[in-house]
């Protein structure tokens, strides 16, 4: 009796197995071609982003080699390509390459190289630490012939606490008022210096021997006129 009650089941269940079937077949074959098709297409895109990535890294190489071997205005231009072609890492490497070799193209007018790190530093779309790189090496084009004023501008918002590069911002703009004479500002940058207990042994060395450049200087205004002007 027990088998024939089994039986019944077993037909049961079977006919309603059947009858999800005959009602969602379809469904399920199409959920089954997706998934399947969403698998193969994942895969694709990673080959085509791989490959992508290869060619972008040749190129950026070759660039490289250009820029190791003195021809600056070719190698601007083949990191000028990589930029309209490459993926957002190589092309954003690739932007700050371009500049740099417009600044080794152009010593002494550095410009062009300036207009192209600004337009790296007003890209929202890069995130703070590479805008901020690109406002810093801006400035150091520029610290031996802007007037403080200029590079304070610019360089004063990367100087506050937290900014990734704020102490070459605030060894910059020490040095830029130090040239300007003005020695008030240049203390105020060699105090946050200081006060920083980030601040890289090297960089307080260096604003060591401001301090007592710029201490010399007061000792040696004591006795004598001053010029406005350094030697």
């Amino acid at each position: 009796m027990a088998d024939i009650f089994n039986e019944v089941d077993e037909e049961v269940r079977r006919e309603r197995l059947k009858a999800l079937w005959d009602r969602y077949s379809l469904l399920i074959i199409a959920v089954a071609v997706l998934i399947v098709a969403g698998i193969g297409g994942w895969r694709a895109y990673e080959y085509w982003t791989g490959q992508k990535a290869a060619v972008a890294g040749a190129a950026f190489e070759e660039a490289v080699v250009l820029s190791e071997q003195g021809k600056h205005a070719e190698a601007e231009k083949a990191f000028a390509k990589v930029v309209g072609e490459a993926p957002q890492g190589y092309a954003v490497l690739a932007r700050f390459r371009e500049a740099s070799e417009l600044a080794q193209a152009n010593p002494g007018k550095p410009a062009d190289a300036v207009k192209a790190y600004d337009a790296i530093a007003a890209d929202g779309s890069l995130g703070q630490a590479w805008q901020d790189l690109a406002t810093l090496r801006a400035g150091l084009l520029l610290v031996d012939s802007a007037p403080f004023a200029d590079l304070k501008s610019r360089l004063e918002p990367i100087t506050a606490a937290g900014r990734p590069y704020r102490h070459t911002a605030r060894e910059l703009l020490a040095l830029s008022a130090w040239h300007a004479n003005n020695a008030a500002e240049a203390k105020r940058y060699i105090d946050m210096l200081t006060a920083d207990g980030q601040t890289p042994p090297g960089a307080r060395q260096r604003m060591d021997v401001l301090t007592a450049l710029i201490a010399g200087e007061g000792k040696a205004t004591e006795g004598a006129p001053n010029d406005g002007k350094k030697g």
